[in-house]
Order: structure tokens, then C-alpha cells, then sequence
């Protein structure tokens, strides 16, 4: 049993199994969210959204995970990953069983930017998470949109599982926007935690999960009471700066044809590379930061995140400035300002001057990609 002391309780966690290239210190870290509902979180050191981390540790958890999905799966097959957290770990996980799959397989993201020149599928709620709402969008494009209402099997990818609740809010969501014939659902995730919460999750479609380590934690609370102010962070509307990147990594439905921006280079062999997403936007960065590594570059992937998290435990560095979609929102990058690297490509799908100009003050040689670039 591993037992963590945070400033509101302990966090006591017991490992019931583990990937043999996964153990705990491999997979998590721990710190402290701003948020009344739950005072702790699970710092993924793979995921590639709180640490940085190399593009090519990342891309072996996603062959690690696809490789414990089960065969022969019934399609046609929607791989659906969660945002803000597990956009990139959703595409990853598509792009393995594309291999097997081919186009029997779509993915598609959840998101918190609505679009309104694309149809919503449904509206669901993530409810311990900072911004509850999320959206699920389809596609103008029949073969799309058909595909996933056709949909026999669901592939669900998050980062961990807590109790399940998000994920049978969106399988309910998915019924209630005709998803009639789903055979099978396969939740998908690094760490699952809800072993003994997804019997009671009342869905009568048989649920099967795979994960790279399960177990379960208890939290044990001090009633230490802290004055937390949680910033806004659950804004949907309209974005005033708009996107100007495509659609196509799973925001819109996708078979992921999206490749990294080819004008993106190394200058030098073996320079330090942070390569940064932006929120969602993630896929496109961590290919331009896969790309860069197979360069020669020592290259990691890191993303900003609306979740506001206490500096301690697995946060370093805190970056805090305001979102590039014009929704005054603030944003973060963690562990970032501490180190030191060559060059930090922030990879973003509004313009370049959408960027809050405080990041260049906080992180050391920031430049920004942007799709007009």
C-alpha cells in the first residue's frame, strides 16, 4: 500500500495488478487539485498533459494498452477519447488498432469547444471534473456520421477511472443520439481505479476494461478546511479567437489521416525539445514532437490544461496565464518553468496572437506554431 500525505488527508492506494512495463512509479505521481469536490489527483507520468515526457514512452503505453484490447472486435467500431485529459491517449490507441481495423474503425473526441458548423451527437456531464460540460460532434459527412450511429462496438479511452460515472453519462448520451446497435463497449484507460463501482453502473450493454494497472484507493480526510478558490475554468461559449486549424486529429469525427506539420524541423541534433500542446489540441503537437524525436532531437510532449492544480508532490512549476480562445479562462503548464530546454514550441489552433504574451516572460526560449505559420 502506498499512502500519501496532502494538505486535506491521505490518499492510500493498493496496486491489485500492473503491466510488467508499468509498475506504479512508472505509471503515477500524485498531487492536489483546487477543487472542493476531490482534493487529490493521479499525475500521469505517460500521458504527456502534467509531465513531460518523450514521445516514444508514450507511443509504447499506447502499444502496450491496444495490445490487451480484445480481438476481433464487432464494427463498425467508434474509439471515443476523453477530453481535456486523454485526447492524445485516444488517438494513440486508434492509430494501433487502425493497424487491424483499417477504416471498420473512427475516432472522435469529446470536446468543451462547440462547433457550430458541425452536427452534436449529445451533451453529457463529467461530474468531479473542474468544467463538467462536454460535447460530442458528428460529421456533415454521411459515411461519418452513419458509421458511429451504426456503431457495434465502443472503444472508451480515458486517462484513469475513478468510479465509471463519466463514462455511463456518455454511453447514455451516445443511446439517447441513436447508438441503438452497440454489441460491446471496451473502456480503455492507464489506470482503473472502479473495479468494484462498474457493476453498478446499470448499463445493460456488456462493459469489459483494460488498463495498464488496477487497483483502488481510499481517501482519508483531515477536515483540514482551505480557503480554495477555484478559478472559472467551465466556459463553452463561442470562442472570440477563433480556430483556424482543422478539425480533422478527432474534434470532427476522423479516420486520422492528420500528419505533423512538415515545416517543423530540429536545428541541431540532440537539442532539448519541449514540444507543448494546447488544451485539446493535442494529437498534431505530440506527432510534430514524435517527428522531432525521430530526428535526433532529445524531445518531450507536454500539454496546457484548464485543471488548476496546487504547486507540491509531482508539480515542479507552475506557468499561469489566460487560454488562447478568448474565453479569459485561465490556463496552466506544468512542470515546465523549472527546466531548462533549447527550444519550447507551443502548438496551437488559433493565431499566433491569441497567445497571452506573459508565457514568453515565464518559459525561457517559447516559440509559437501556429496553423498559419
Amino acid at each position: 500500500m502506498r499512502e500519501i500525505q496532502l494538505s486535506r488527508g491521505q490518499i492510500c492506494v493498493n496496486v491489485n495488478m500492473h503491466h510488467p512495463n508499468w509498475p506504479l512509479d512508472e505509471l503515477l505521481e500524485f498531487a492536489e487539485r483546487i477543487n472542493p469536490k476531490r482534493a487529490f489527483l493521479f499525475v500521469s507520468k505517460v500521458l504527456g498533459k502534467h509531465i513531460p515526457v518523450a514521445p516514444s514512452v508514450m507511443q509504447k503505453s499506447y502499444a502496450d494498452l491496444t495490445a490487451l484490447i480484445p480481438a476481433n472486435l464487432p464494427h463498425p467500431i467508434s474509439v471515443i477519447g476523453m477530453a481535456e485529459t486523454a485526447v492524445g491517449l485516444g488517438a494513440g490507441i486508434y492509430r494501433e488498432l487502425k493497424k487491424e481495423y483499417a477504416e471498420k474503425a473512427i475516432f472522435l473526441t469529446t470536446t468543451r469547444h462547440p462547433v457550430s458548423d458541425l452536427p452534436t451527437l449529445g451533451l453529457f456531464l463529467e461530474e468531479h471534473s473542474h468544467a463538467q460540460d462536454q460535447f460530442i460532434l458528428s460529421s456533415h459527412d454521411q459515411k461519418k456520421h452513419q458509421h458511429i450511429l451504426h456503431s457495434k462496438t465502443l472503444v472508451l479511452v480515458d486517462d484513469e477511472i475513478s468510479t465509471g460515472k463519466t463514462f455511463k453519462n456518455l454511453i447514455v448520451s451516445l443511446q439517447k443520439a441513436g447508438l441503438v446497435n452497440v454489441e460491446r463497449i471496451i473502456l480503455v484507460t492507464l489506470v482503473n481505479w472502479a473495479e468494484k463501482h462498474l457493476d453498478d453502473l446499470d448499463i445493460s450493454i456488456p462493459i469489459e476494461v483494460v488498463s495498464l494497472l488496477h487497483g483502488h484507493w481510499n481517501w482519508i480526510p483531515n477536515n483540514q478546511v482551505l480557503n480554495i478558490e477555484m478559478p472559472n475554468v467551465s466556459s463553452t461559449q463561442q470562442q472570440a479567437q477563433k480556430i483556424i486549424a482543422p478539425h480533422d486529429w478527432g474534434r470532427e469525427p476522423s479516420f486520422l489521416n492528420c500528419e505533423a506539420w512538415s515545416h517543423i524541423k530540429i536545428n541541431q541534433p540532440a537539442e532539448k525539445i519541449l514540444v507543448l500542446g494546447s488544451g485539446e489540441f493535442s494529437w498534431i503537437p505530440f506527432l510534430i514532437a514524435e517527428k522531432l524525436e525521430q530526428q535526433g532531437a532529445e524531445v518531450y510532449f507536454s500539454s496546457t490544461t484548464r485543471s488548476p492544480i496546487m504547486q507540491g508532490h509531482a508539480i515542479h512549476s507552475i506557468c499561469s496565464f489566460k487560454d488562447n480562445y478568448g474565453l479569459n479562462i485561465d490556463n496552466f503548464a506544468y512542470n515546465v518553468k523549472h527546466q531548462q530546454f533549447d527550444r519550447v514550441l507551443l502548438v496551437i489552433e488559433t493565431d499566433k496572437e491569441s497567445v497571452d504574451p506573459s508565457l514568453f516572460e515565464q518559459i525561457k526560449n517559447l516559440e509559437i506554431i501556429s496553423y498559419e505559420s
